[in-house]
């Protein structure tokens, strides 16, 4: 996480407990046994037919390349996310980068992508970071099922 800035860094330990309890909500890319890409999430118990993505990092040698796209679009096809029908996140306003992947999660699948603010700078973070902004792209549809693509004998 710390080759990824700008995003926060959370401790060892809490990532360590997200990668475990939410497995099937995390991906990685590696090439050559070095981790080029990560993203984390999960399913909110507040509203469980939504995936939350809570952090994209890709190294600098893995970007430009479409990585994050298609680890999420990956992700979103795990069976742990059946029944899924809005992707959420929260971005600042000058994450330029955040905001192409979520607008181009919302093109590649022709779904919309709503913002609104979430957390107001002054009012949730006395004026130390900026505000969130709230993505929801959707309705999906997401099916994970397997394709069985034998040919019957």
């Amino acid at each position: 996480m710390a080759a990824c800035p700008p995003l926060d860094r959370n401790s060892r330990y809490f990532n360590l407990i997200q990668c475990t309890h939410f497995a099937d909500n995390c991906i990685i890319a590696e090439r050559g046994g070095r981790i080029l890409g990560w993203i984390s999430g999960h399913r909110p118990p507040a509203e469980p037919s939504a995936f939350f993505v809570w952090q994209v990092a890709v190294a600098p040698e893995g970007r430009g390349q479409g990585l994050a796209s298609r680890m999420l679009d990956e992700l979103l096809m795990r069976p742990a996310q059946a029944g899924v029908t809005h992707v959420l996140a929260t971005i600042t306003a000058d994450n330029a980068a955040s905001w192409a992947l979520f607008h181009g999660l919302a093109r590649r699948h022709d779904k919309t992508l709503d913002r609104s603010i979430v957390f107001e700078r002054d009012a949730h973070f006395a004026g130390v970071h900026p505000s969130e902004f709230q993505a929801r792209i959707g309705p999906f549809a997401i099916d994970t099922t397997p394709t069985d693509t034998t040919s019957p004998e």
